[in-house]
């Protein structure tokens, strides 16, 4: 292997990449393949120019999937230096994606890259002058700073097919000569203008409004990716064996005909969760990606239970995953179960061994695993047809022992791809299935089933996460095996959330034992939890949607992000009220002890004044609470809240002055406060203060449980760790049992949400009772992600 490596290294260095990228390169197997397959191609085995070279690794990076078959002659025009710059490349790759398996019109071709077209110097200075002079104004004021990208653009727009070398000589030149020598001032960031501060700033906490950045086209649409189902007749994915020729997996024309008239047309998709725990934030994706897609084109999705394993689906997880999937606002097209084609299934077996490409073996796991690391056939691979057609027979009807025999498809043993590896499609269980009854013993495995069920029911687009991706390949070769409609199959990054876990046995080991509360723990990032803790599906749809659907599976998002599209709806869905989670009582001593006013309380930022429904009513009286942490001993200039001898206002109320503090025993221990108001509201503090009253005298204000959530983990990636469940954080739940809120809050019901001023927005929590109401922390009012956090 390592010399291999060492060959492969060496080809990598004679096409004149440099020794950093032919290593990088060894590590993706995936490019590997191409690029190796790419030399080959273009027959420079023993070397070519550098610039060539860098072409070629070009195409094995880029070149369109549905266009393979015309990668050779590509190759050759490249290696003649026909096509010699990467802007003719470009071209070359958007007109061979759309021409895809059809024939190549070679005149068309070479028209669309530029093939024979010489740009000289001269035509370069005079498109360069041209743009100059159309941009002459801002490139005077801006000078060195200007955006030299969008100047080459401009260029590029005249000039499609000049040398980008050239034109960066050119370009430098001609500003050096309009401009000169560079000055100090060149080299300065420009200043960013600082936003006016608004004339009055009553709550020093309040979350700053942030504009929502210019979508860009896929933003508005993420589904443009896709081809429409008429098109699913070109090749996209090509299958490489040891021993045949190569598949280039497509649907003959008869095929699509048949599935189009079946369909209408229409895109069909499947959301195919297996019942076996409860949906996370990446089903959500998944949610997004496939009910989405079929909504946006007008067309349907299957909510498909892959219930393949009798031995851990429940029906508390089918009765979630439906309930969550309408939660998360889609609408299946029709609900079915992989259980359902059991019996197509097994005929479509029985057809496979028939034709040759399926067999009864023998072999126990570890076996099987041994003879895949040495890349040996198994000793039953070539037994007869008629002899794993009768075991085939024997295991439907229970002869055989669970455990003495398995169906397994007759791929490559030799093959670069180890899930062609002869993948099992049937294994024997003697347990009941919980939507089939106890019909069947042998039951099909997921490699064998998923790619059958989705042609059934002429699903169009197949859309999976990229861990699946090395599995296209014996998808692609059974449906094919058995000449079936082949569905467009795309793949597409799982979404990984900071400091969480998201594999469905971490999170059972999580629920099973005790770590946390239940499947709908709030710390969780299922979204059974996510909803209990106060989150809405039109925030986590925003979440998904800003992400987008792409192939890049190397980003950790932070989980700030998400909070971000949370505040962004509670923003405006929460109505405003007063809690205080760490009382510190606070005796007004100018106010007469049996009188409570009734003040008015904005619900929202922005509520009309003559608006009754936006206001609710607060009482204040001779003995308010605020929080502990809004009182010190000694004051500071930085600091806004209540200090002796200091003023702060009480929003919705009056600035309160601090006369006298009583302290405990220990002449440390805060234990009461005096204070006087203004009932004229002459003074003018800087700081403002919630705060909650007695309703009226001797009556504790209500109280209330609120639970405060934060990260389940410390670490931003703990499926990383060997000791995983070491990494909890201990603060990730604080239970504040009495803490005291407004009297309008005791009208609270499940599900209601809220923004206690300067705390954070909070929801009423299923454990609430008649007697007291639990609150939830959702998310506090920082946000980090909006100041630049990714």
């Amino acid at each position: 292997m390592v010399k291999e490596d060492s060959n492969v290294l060496d080809l990598f260095l004679k096409i004149g990449l440099d020794e950093k990228t032919a290593k990088n390169t060894l590590a993706n197997n995936k490019v590997t393949t191409n690029l190796t397959a790419v030399i080959h191609e273009a027959a420079v085995i023993d070397g070519c120019d550098r610039a060539v070279g860098n072409l070629l690794y070009t195409v094995a990076t880029k070149f369109p999937a549905n266009a393979l078959n015309h990668r050779p002659t590509l190759l050759q025009y490249i290696v003649s230096t026909k096509i010699k710059t990467p802007a003719q490349l470009e071209a070359a790759f958007a007109f061979l994606a759309s021409t895809a398996s059809e024939n190549l019109k070679a005149h068309d071709f070479e028209e669309a890259c530029g093939v024979g077209v010489e740009v000289s110097k001269e035509d370069i200075e005079r498109a360069v002058s041209e743009v100059f002079e159309e941009k002459k104004t801002n490139i005077l004021e801006q000078r060195y700073r200007i955006n030299v990208g969008e100047l080459f653009g401009h260029v590029r727009k005249k000039l499609p097919w000049a040398d980008p070398k050239v034109v960066k000589e050119v370009v430098d030149l001609k500003l050096y000569k309009l401009l000169g020598e560079r000055t100090a001032a060149d080299n300065e960031k420009p200043v960013k203008k600082k936003k006016e501060k608004p004339a009055k700033t009553e709550d020093k906490a309040k979350v700053e409004e942030t504009s929502a950045p210019k979508q860009s086209e896929e933003e508005l649409n993420p589904y443009l990716i896709f081809p429409t189902p008429e098109e699913n007749y070109k090749v996209h994915t090509e299958i490489y064996f040891s021993d045949r020729p190569v598949l280039r997996a497509c649907n003959s024309k008869e095929l699509l005909e048949k599935h189009l008239k079946v369909t209408g047309g229409k895109v069909l998709t499947r959301f195919p969760p297996e019942p076996n725990g409860f949906l996370h934030i990446g089903h959500a994706k998944a949610m997004f990606v496939d009910f989405g897609l079929a909504k946006e084109r007008g067309g349907g999705c299957y909510l498909r239970f892959d219930d393949t394993n009798p031995e851990a689906e429940k029906k508390e997880y089918i009765d979630h995953i439906k309930e969550i999937v309408g939660w998360m606002g889609w609408e299946p097209f029709k609900i079915t179960y992989t259980s359902d084609y059991f019996q197509d299934l097994y005929e479509l077996a029985v057809e496979l061994i028939r034709r040759g490409h399926a067999y009864v073996d023998h072999q126990t796991p570890d076996e099987v695993k041994e003879y895949r690391e040495k890349k040996m056939n198994s000793p039953w691979r070539d037994r007869p047809i008629e002899e794993s057609l009768r075991l085939f027979d024997e295991m439907k009807k229970g002869m055989i022992d669970e455990g003495k025999a398995t169906l397994r498809m007759k791929q490559d043993m030799q093959n670069d791809n180890f899930n062609m590896y002869d993948l099992i499609a049937y294994r024997i269980k003697f347990t009941p299935h919980p939507h089939a009854g106890d019909k069947w013993c042998i039951y099909p495995s997921y490699d064998y089933a998923h790619c059958i069920v989705d042609s059934l029911e002429n699903i169009t687009h197949s859309l999976c996460t990229l861990e699946f991706e090395t599995r296209r390949a014996s998808y692609y070769w059974l449906l094919d095996a058995l000449g079936l409609y082949q569905p467009f199959v795309w793949e597409y990054s799982r979404l990984n959330v900071s400091n969480t876990v998201m594999s469905k046995r971490k999170l059972n080991r999580l629920v099973t034992e005790n770590w946390v509360d239940g499947w709908d723990d709030p710390r969780l990032m299922t979204l059974a939890g996510l909803r209990r803790r106060g989150v809405t599906s039109t925030a986590i749809n925003a979440f998904v949607r800003g992400i987008g659907i792409t192939r890049s599976d190397s980003s950790m998002i932070q989980l700030s992000r998400l909070e971000y599209h949370i505040r962004e709806e509670l923003n405006k869905t929460a109505a405003r009220t007063l809690v205080v989670l760490n009382p510190l009582k606070v005796v007004i001593t100018n106010i007469e002890a049996g009188l409570v006013m009734d003040l008015d309380a904005k619900k929202w930022p922005e509520a009309p004044a003559d608006d009754a429904s936006s206001f609710y009513k607060v009482p204040f009286s001779r003995v308010v609470y605020i929080e502990r942490t809004d009182f010190r001993l000694k004051d500071s200039k930085d600091y806004y809240g209540l200090a002796p001898g200091k003023s702060v206002l009480l929003r919705y109320a009056y600035p309160i002055k601090c006369t006298d503090v009583i302290l405990a025993d220990d002449k440390e221990t805060v234990l009461e406060i005096r204070a006087e108001y203004d009932p004229s509201k002459t003074i003018k503090p800087k700081g403002v203060l919630h705060w909650v009253a007695e309703p009226s005298p001797g009556v504790d204000p209500l109280k209330v449980e609120v639970r405060l959530f934060d990260r389940l983990f410390c670490s931003e990636n703990p499926a990383e760790l060997d000791d995983w469940l070491g990494d909890l954080s201990p603060e990730s739940k604080v239970v504040i049992q009495n803490a005291y809120a407004v009297p309008s809050v005791s009208k609270a019901t499940l599900g209601d949400k809220f923004q206690f001023e300067r705390l954070g927005y909070f929801a009423v929590d299923k454990d609430s009772t008649s007697e007291k109401l639990v609150f939830n922390r959702t998310v506090t009012l920082r946000d980090n992600y909006a100041k630049g956090g990714k």
